[in-house]
This record gives C-alpha cells, structure tokens and sequence, in this order.
C-alpha cells in the first residue's frame, strides 16, 4: 500500500528477516524559514563586504599618501576617488547589515509576541 506520507520498500528486508519501513516526507515551502535565511545571509554578506571595503578603503588611503609624498605636485590624487567609492560601499553595506538586523529582531519580537 503506497501512501503520500510513508513508503514500504518490501525489497528491503534486514537481517532478521522483517520488513523495514521508511518514511518519505515531502518537504513543504515555509515562507518564515526562507525569511529567516534570507535575512542572515544578507546580513552575513553585508557584513562581510563592510570588512572588505573598510580595507579597501585604508589601502586606498595609504596609496594616496604614497603617491602625494612621492610627487607634491599632485592636485587630486587618482587613490583618493577609489577611498571615496570604497567608504561609500562600506557605509552602503553597513546599513544593510542594521537594517537586515532590525528586520530580523522585529520578526523575531513579533514572532515571540513580547
């Protein structure tokens, strides 16, 4: 007899001889747990791109000193533009990172109704 929730394999018999059950569950779509891992991953990635531009942006900041001791005559330093980009993705991801945060904890307060 074949039902949605559980199979028996009559082939599979162990070694005393009984038949041996198996359950087959389909796995159901739950909005709440793609949610929750929605929302770590971004917060995880926004973290993780925060790190990577902060030290782009202090790679950049050493460059451009480099390049301004090297030749005064420099105006506007070519570092200082990429210091500029990289700071601004950090603050970018960085509020990403709060604001997945406080999304996570609202749903989380209001999962646990304080």
């Amino acid at each position: 007899m074949i039902n949605h929730k559980q199979v028996i394999y009559q082939s599979q018999l162990d070694h005393k001889s009984k038949m041996v059950s198996r359950r087959r569950t389909r796995r159901r779509f739950n909005p709440r747990i793609f949610i929750d891992r929605t929302i770590e991953t971004t917060a995880i990635a926004s973290l993780l791109l925060t790190g990577f531009s902060g030290v782009g942006a202090m790679a950049c900041w050493g460059m451009e000193i480099i390049e301004i001791n090297a030749n005064p005559n420099i105006i506007i330093s070519g570092w200082e533009y990429q210091k500029n980009r990289s700071l601004g993705a950090m603050l970018v991801s960085f509020s990403a990172f709060l604001g997945s945060s406080l999304v996570g904890a609202s749903f989380c307060i209001h999962r646990d109704k304080f």
